[in-house]
């Protein structure tokens, strides 16, 4: 609606609310916000169709994992890109390009008929459908007066929020309903719908064909070159070790190098890709720190339970879905309370608030056990679920609001890949956590049984119970049978540490976000979930 560059206050004499036309900048929105959950659903749309996904395309048990992966890396190139994009093309003709390229690797990937060709056409899916995501953000900033910020905000986050949740149950009965190939067909009629109502509605803003000229195409490269391989080592170590694997440590170092040249290079060349001088205001460094520890909140938890449902209850992808459920009606119901609790109170209150919620969520869950189920886990999905939206919204207020609007379509790509990060680290301390919680419970319960105890004479009474059944080897069966129960216990106990790790990472950033300044008469900025 308004030129990015102009004073808020001009902005709002300029473009009176009641020239604007509601049902167009809804209409236009509201499709975008439908292709952004698109995007983001296709990364965890594909969790519970492994297996038939594997089977299709040939793939071995490692390749399988890169399904994800692929799309994962490259998008983080294209978040904080997308803001300098925008500037240049124009808000409109970039989302109608991304979301275009984004159907037509949809269908690609559909058809592929082998792991590489799948590999390929995802990594281009995730980096041409990456742009959909931040343009949304900076959309609900720009386009919206003041006063109806916050509303698109929750409109936002109440949409955006459910695609972590829903994307493994809806995925599973797609391909139990049809095949694992409309996992990705499903994206065609949707983006289509989308495409119509971007390019009918969508002129929110115009380009700046001037910002061509002296495009840093070395800052883009050490872009590339530092998340991709951060993203990597975020994705891939926990599986390989960490430094143990030699590519995991070279890729670590490429990545620090990396990083330290972008930042030098963004900050000293004229015409930066993306403007890192964002942070110089607190509220905003606050802010994007606190996202990140939203985004571990959001994704860690999304995270843990599926895992704990399927590797220690052996449930079914619908009966994971099911569960799940309660985390993404809670969020859905507490957006509009999240809202107005931000609109009425200093932004600090709710979030620190928020975090503590969804600390405490993850922390009732530290003495899980076997047994826990759908009721178990309801309590702590609430919990979580209500803490992590108001922990969002009410970050999103202080990172966002004491921006200058220039400012504000390239903080958008920050905010935005400071989430992805934020999850990207915290899936990996947890995976990792759990891996050598396990290995260490598991091995203390075995050199409880070498030493005598309780196990050594359960051994003994497992051992004389299978003589009598006749089993051949009974001593061999005793052992086999009780080394499964003490890797279940194993496994349930280092799934206790990682929801304890994650409620202490929730508790200290409650600590953090009183740091921030208060922002008087700052304006609600937009929350996303990704």
């Amino acid at each position: 609606m308004t030129d990015a560059a102009v004073p808020a206050s001009q902005a709002a004499q300029a473009a009176p609310t009641s020239e604007i036309d509601w049902t167009k900048l809804f209409l236009g929105f509201g499709a975008m916000v439908i292709g952004q959950f698109m995007a983001i659903l296709d990364i965890q749309i594909v969790a519970a169709s492994l297996p038939q996904i594997q089977a299709g395309v040939g793939a071995s048990t490692d390749q399988v994992s890169w399904i994800q992966t692929a799309y994962l890396i490259p998008e983080v190139v294209m978040i904080p890109l997308s803001g300098y994009l925008s500037r240049l093309w124009g808000t409109q003709r970039v989302y109608l390009i991304s979301c275009a390229g984004f159907i037509v690797m949809s269908v690609l990937t559909g058809l592929s008929t082998s792991i590489d060709m799948m590999i390929l056409t995802r990594a281009l899916q995730g980096f041409i459908g990456g742009a959909m995501i931040p343009t949304v953000f900076a959309v609900a900033f720009t386009a919206f007066p003041p006063e109806r910020r916050l509303t698109a905000s929750v409109i936002m986050g109440l949409i955006v929020t459910l695609a972590p949740t829903v994307g493994p149950t809806l995925g599973g009965h797609l391909t139990e309903w049809l095949s694992w190939r409309w996992l990705f067909f499903i994206n065609v009629p949707t983006g289509l719908v989308v495409l119509f109502g971007v390019a009918r509605w969508g002129d929110f803003d115009k380009g700046d064909p001037s910002l061509a000229k002296g495009f840093d195409w070395f800052g883009l490269a050490i872009m590339a070159v530092f998340l991709m391989s951060m993203q990597y080592v975020l994705e891939e170590g926990a599986k390989d070790d960490w430094f143990d694997d030699t590519a995991i440590l070279w890729l670590t170092v490429t990545a620090a190098i990396g990083g330290m040249l972008f930042i030098w290079r963004q900050l000293t060349y004229k015409n930066p890709i993306v403007e890192l001088r964002a942070f110089s205001n607190r509220n905003f460094t606050v802010g994007v720190l606190m996202t990140a520890v939203s985004g571990a909140s959001l994704f860690g938890g999304t995270f843990l339970l599926p895992q704990f449902l399927g590797r220690v209850r052996n449930y079914s992808a619908s009966e994971v879905g099911t569960t799940m459920i309660i985390s993404g009606l809670s969020m859905f119901l507490t957006g509009p309370i999240a809202g107005r609790l931000v609109r009425k109170t200093d932004p600090r209150i709710p979030m620190c608030i928020g975090f503590l919620l969804a600390g405490w969520g993850m922390y009732m869950a530290h003495g899980v056990t076997k047994d826990w189920g759908f009721w178990e886990f309801a309590g702590v999905q609430a919990c979580r679920g209500v803490g992590v939206m108001i922990a969002m919204i009410a970050t999103q207020q202080i990172t966002m609001s004491t921006l200058p609007p220039h400012m504000v379509k390239n903080a958008s790509g920050l905010v935005n890949l400071s989430r992805n990060t934020g999850g990207a680290v915290g899936l990996a301390l947890l995976a990792t956590s759990i891996t050598q919680q396990t290995a260490l419970y598991y091995d203390d319960m075995t050199s409880k049984v070498t030493q005598g105890g309780p196990t050594a004479s359960m051994m003994a009474g497992l051992t004389e119970r299978m003589t009598q059944l006749g089993v051949a080897d009974p001593a061999g069966a005793a052992r086999k049978a009780i080394s499964g129960m003490m890797e279940q216990q194993a496994t349930v106990m280092a799934f206790g540490d990682s929801f304890t790790l994650l409620a202490i990472g929730c508790f200290i950033a409650a600590a953090v976000s009183l740091l921030a300044t208060p922002a008087k008469g700052a304006t609600p900025p937009p929350s996303d979930a990704h």
